[in-house]
């Protein structure tokens, strides 16, 4: 086979890649639309509660966050729609392959010239935008393993001694995921190469990666891990915060989950009242980003927070239902690797705060502060609407 084809294979999906059934092309799901414009909204309206202070207090305008929560968004949006309208499953084939790339010379050109901040070299800054190139290689990184896969199924689900199992089902995948962490590792930041690590091995078995392939890679990722904790005090610090949680120093390192907890067991069972919370009035630090679940949990109590959480999980489980129904396999994989990412962040998430894990600044996603994060989030949620309009109807 010429090389010409084998590119035309790669990008152009074959009639053994389309499942049993008749794929139509019409609407986008219209379930998964509402759960996701219920997201937003919910994601506003806490956004500016939690926010209200911080942006009086450091930008003398209470509404600081929430115009740029809103400016993100409809411009997301506004962006997002031809993408659902016109986008064909073939196009995302070529964008897996372009997101990678540019993902892997934003993150290096991010250790060259990057911002640091909070223990971290992970920000561009380009004009008036501040970039995480992290946040758009995890996207690229689900795209391009669903590509790879997709593309080597036969190769990487076969039981032949040189079928190719562990060429196209551990190295070549392995290889993609470990660029992107080598290079997310050097920004020491943790919690992305932590979600980057899980999302790839979830994609290499939902791809047919065998168990045994994956348990080793797992090893291999826990042991990166430890080494990248060794070698970083802020990382050590963050660990032994945890561990040792009632014995560091309240006012010190400890200061952020300590206030984060108060706020989440203040809230009680149906919480303070919306715009009520007390600790981010200075307390629980930057309560619009990372933590402002706390600010939910203490002002919307249990039953809010249970109830948001619920939210997202009926969008995960929708998302699942379209990969179910998605045209071909790459398709497929890239749903699942989406929904997985917004199960993922929520749990990881919800975990920091806590205290389920160490303090590593996992965003919560539709909620926390974050112009690149929202975005590509928006974004996210296009290429799965993207796809359910091609779904297939199983006679």
């Amino acid at each position: 086979m010429d090389s010409g084809q084998g590119w035309r294979r790669l990008f152009f999906t074959s009639r053994k890649g389309i499942r049993s059934g008749t794929a139509e092309v019409g609407s986008p799901d219209t379930v998964f639309v509402v759960l996701v414009l219920m997201m937003l909204a919910c994601g506003a309206v806490m956004s500016y509660s939690a926010s209200a202070v911080y942006g009086l207090q450091f930008y003398d305008d209470s509404t600081y966050f929430l115009k740029r929560y809103l400016l993100f968004a409809i411009v997301s949006v506004l962006f997002t729609v031809p993408l659902i309208l016109f986008a064909k499953p073939e196009f995302f084939r070529f964008l897996s392959v372009f997101l990678y790339t540019v993902s892997v010379f934003l993150l290096i050109l991010v250790l060259l010239i990057g911002t640091v901040g909070g223990g971290a070299q992970r920000w561009l800054v380009l004009g008036p935008f501040t970039v995480q190139p992290s946040e758009i290689a995890k996207l690229a990184l689900i795209m391009m393993l669903a590509l790879i896969m997709s593309k080597y199924e036969n190769q990487v689900t076969s039981v032949k001694k040189h079928g190719g199992s562990i060429r196209y089902g551990i190295l070549l995948p392995g290889g993609l995921i470990g660029l992107i962490c080598l290079l997310v590792a050097a920004e020491k930041h943790i919690s992305g190469l932590l979600i980057i690590a899980m999302l790839g091995v979830c994609i290499m078995f939902l791809g047919g990666t065998r168990l045994r392939y994956l348990g080793f890679m797992g090893v291999a990722v826990a042991a990166a891990g430890c080494l990248l904790i060794f070698v970083s005090s802020y990382a050590q610090v963050r660990v032994d915060t945890w561990l040792h949680i009632e014995e560091v120093d309240p006012l010190g390192s400890a200061w952020q989950t300590l206030q984060g907890l108060y706020a989440i067991g203040s809230g009680g069972l149906f919480g303070l009242g919306y715009g009520h919370g007390r600790q981010k009035h200075g307390y629980v630090s930057q309560p619009q980003n990372d933590f402002i679940f706390t600010v939910i949990c203490e002002e919307l109590g249990f039953v809010g927070a249970a109830l948001i959480l619920l939210l997202f999980a009926f969008l995960v489980l929708r998302g699942f239902h379209i990969a179910s129904r998605a045209p071909d396999r790459f398709s497929s994989l890239v749903v699942y690797g989406i929904s997985l990412k917004l199960a993922l962040q929520t749990i990881l998430n919800v975990a920091v705060v806590t205290n389920s894990m160490p303090n590593t600044g996992v965003s919560l996603p539709f909620f926390s502060s974050g112009g690149t994060f929202l975005a590509m989030q928006i974004f996210e949620m296009g290429i799965v609407l993207a796809i359910s309009r091609y779904s297939t109807q199983k006679r």
